[in-house]
């Protein structure tokens, strides 16, 4: 889509195509208006090249000021909607001021990218990359073309992964300890684990287990905390006996989860929690929150796991 400013009808169309389009990996993206488009996937330090073509609309020539390209790296928090703060910029200058009479291509490349951060939309905030085109045309009506791609960042399987054991309860009345195999996991992990009754003298109706995002947007006293939940996964029906376990397997796969984002250009942070919860037969309601750290492993290292 062409975005113009000071004119009803495009004096161009403006297309942007990478040189690796058709080998290169692609990945749903959700645009603002809810459509979902299929963008190519980068990771930091590679190189973004291609051409941008720009065709004059039938029997029209394009006057111009000057073209240029420039690569982003954007935030956008929702309660200030609109205001980007560009934590990336680069530029390149496509062509001097001119004319154009027919179709005309100019390549462009950045090479060797810093993208330190991981495209993200959130609750609040979003966070994207886009390649943005401006045809300069003064009084014209300057016309600007987007093209989104998406980023992804790479974590090694990490040396240390301790296990979490805890023991939570009520007095003279529950006393259970839950045991998960290890505090981080990748994104299309098998969270398993198992949870020990050792004291039971309450009437369970059902136990669950939740993976819940904790999104924090802002600083000081302008934070603002969303908390949502991904999954539901019930672990047992009915009321347990003393000396019972139940086993605990999640496949993470299935739900559309991101990396542990901490403090992204002390703007927002996501966080990952299993939320363990117990209902009494009078509905009442036990929690017990358990913080995880979740990390994108590439998919050659993944292949060499076992589960």
């Amino acid at each position: 889509m062409n975005y113009i400013i000071g004119a009803f009808k495009p004096a161009c169309h403006v297309t942007v195509t990478f040189s690796d389009e058709k080998s290169r990996k692609k990945v749903a993206l959700k645009k603002e208006d809810g459509q979902t488009v299929m963008v190519p996937l980068f990771r930091s330090l590679e190189t973004i090249s291609g051409r941008v073509s720009v065709e004059p609309v039938l029997g029209k020539k394009v006057e111009h000021n000057g073209i240029k390209m420039e690569l982003l790296g954007q935030i956008e928090m929702y309660l200030d909607r609109g205001n980007f703060y560009d934590f990336t910029s680069l530029v390149r200058e496509l062509d001097i001021a001119g004319e154009i009479y027919e179709r005309k291509t100019f390549p462009f490349e950045f090479s060797n990218v810093e993208m330190p951060y991981e495209t993200y939309n959130g609750l609040n905030v979003r966070l994207r990359y886009v390649l943005k085109v401006t045809i300069n045309r003064g009084y014209g009506g300057s016309v600007v073309q987007y093209q989104d791609f998406v980023v992804h960042n790479y974590t090694p399987t990490p040396t240390i992964n301790s296990s979490i054991k805890m023991e939570v309860g009520i007095e003279d009345c529950l006393h259970i300890e839950f045991e998960y195999n290890k505090s981080k996991y990748h994104l299309k992990d098998i969270i398993l684990g198992k949870i020990y009754f050792l004291l039971v003298r309450i009437k369970i109706k059902n136990m669950d287990l939740e993976i819940r995002r904790r999104e924090s947007t802002g600083s000081g006293s302008s934070t603002h905390v969303e908390t949502e939940t991904l999954a539901k996964f019930e672990l047992m029906d009915g009321t347990p006996v003393r000396g019972e376990s139940i086993p605990i397997r999640l496949f993470l796969s299935p739900y559309e989860l991101t990396p542990t984002y901490q403090n992204i250009n002390n703007k927002f942070s996501v966080k990952y929690f299993l939320n363990l919860v117990l209902v009494d037969e009078e509905d009442r309601r036990y929690f017990k929150q358990q913080e995880i750290t979740l990390y994108r492993l590439a998919d050659s290292a993944r292949q060499g796991e076992t589960l």
